[in-house]
């Protein structure tokens, strides 16, 4: 499905994205290394270990493009200008390797850009589970959207 242009959205919209993604511990020390965060909770199975949670964490920032590139290709494939920030990012549970992520997107608001007149804003809240269920992270993220009769 190609994404959706600034008129094609709805506040209240909800999707829920098809794709899901079973994380790895390749995918989190290359991550963390890649990103120059030598964090042991991240690559240190030994110390890891020995901390409350008893094994490496999942990185967060991972977690986040992970939970943002699932909405993609429901929302904004192709028909984005770019991000305009993110706030209030949550990780109120933690990831762990093997976990199986899945993500939710709500379209919050939407207006015509003031600057931009050949393109809008959308507000989208990104919500992001794992296979049971629980939220292990969230985010809102306003992104500069291409306008149909534009494109």
């Amino acid at each position: 499905m190609a994404g959706l242009y600034f008129e094609d959205f709805t506040v209240g919209a909800a999707f829920e994205h098809a794709l899901s993604r079973t994380v790895t511990e390749h995918d989190n020390i290359s991550f963390s290394l890649m990103t120059l965060n030598p964090q042991p909770l991240h690559i240190d199975s030994d110390f890891s270990a020995k901390t409350e949670w008893g094994k490496p964490l999942f990185n967060s920032l991972y977690t986040l493009g992970i939970m943002i590139g699932m909405s993609v290709q429901d929302t904004t494939l192709g028909t984005t200008v770019g991000n305009l920030g993110m706030s209030d990012v949550r990780f109120p549970a933690p990831v762990f390797v093997g976990d199986t992520l899945r993500a939710r997107t709500e379209i919050l608001s939407k207006r015509e850009s003031k600057s931009r007149p050949n393109n809008g804003l959308v507000e989208f809240s990104h919500t992001c589970l794992n296979q049971e269920g629980t939220v292990v992270a969230t985010c809102r993220r306003m992104g500069l959207m291409m306008k149909r009769d534009v494109a």
